[in-house]
């Protein structure tokens, strides 16, 4: 099956200089889970960006399939980025507003969103009343109000604790089985990229490239038990030793 979007080459050289990618290559097909995972500053989140038109790569070429239904991106950021003089329910209509989309007109779609993070009843909260949990659950049911085929996630849980973490990483899984999305997610987190992912893609700094392209051949769905296991433990091992030398320690992980 023809991939959704290819990177091809794609180097990207900042205004200053700095030279964040080189010749990245990486295709993404339908309904996969890739994670990106390497050391701070080797483009992960430039790469989630230059996929979103956020940007454009230096050289070398994104190239997207036919079909325009296949470009129906949502970008969910590490920070909630939630307005905090606004409740749930306004946060959450935000891209449909921007649309031209009235309140009345979302209320059913909102319900939607909400209902598929597990927060339905808390649209008259304000951000300030909520956990950093349910805040994230905000910003990704924002993110799904655009019903997108593709999501985009650049580090969603790095600031969560490791009980919430875990519970929004099951939570996702569910979600993505559902909707049938694929996802590209960046993480620090190795044990979250193989607990999560299809496919993890290791980048090297300085500049970010490709070092392994790694499937993760363990069956959906996956729960805690899967942590525990051989098999997750040897993918943990196989990404550890391709970050040595990456300026990602182990320790670190």
């Amino acid at each position: 099956m023809a991939p959704i979007f290819t990177l091809n080459q794609v180097s990207k050289v900042f205004a200053n200089g700095t030279e964040a990618l080189r010749s990245i290559d990486l295709s993404v097909h339908s309904r996969e889970f890739i994670s990106l995972v390497g050391p701070s500053g080797c483009g992960k989140s430039t790469i989630l960006r230059l996929i979103a038109g956020l940007g454009r790569p230096s050289g070398g070429n994104i190239f997207w399939g036919p079909a325009p239904e296949q470009r129906n991106l949502a970008f969910v950021f590490q920070d909630a980025a939630l307005m905090p003089w606004a409740s749930v329910l306004d946060n959450v209509h935000l891209p449909l507003k921007l649309k031209g989309k009235s309140l009345r007109a979302a209320r059913a779609a909102i319900a939607q969103s909400l209902q598929m993070v597990g927060l339905q009843g808390l649209e008259d909260r304000y951000p300030r009343q909520l956990s950093g949990g349910m805040k994230m659950r905000v910003s990704i049911a924002r993110a799904l109000i655009t019903q997108p085929n593709i999501l985009l996630m650049d580090e969603p849980f790095g600031a969560l604790d490791e009980m919430t973490r875990s519970k929004l990483n099951s939570d996702l899984l569910d979600l993505w089985a559902q909707q049938q999305w694929t996802v590209v997610f960046v993480t620090h987190n190795i044990y979250e990229a193989v607990y999560l992912s299809s496919r993890v893609v290791v980048l090297g700094a300085h500049p970010g490239q490709v070092v392994a392209d790694i499937p993760i051949e363990a069956p959906y769905p996956r729960r805690d038990h899967y942590r525990t296991s051989p098999l997750f433990n040897r993918y943990c091992r196989e990404i550890l030793d391709c970050l040595s030398g990456t300026g990602m320690s182990s320790a670190n992980p």
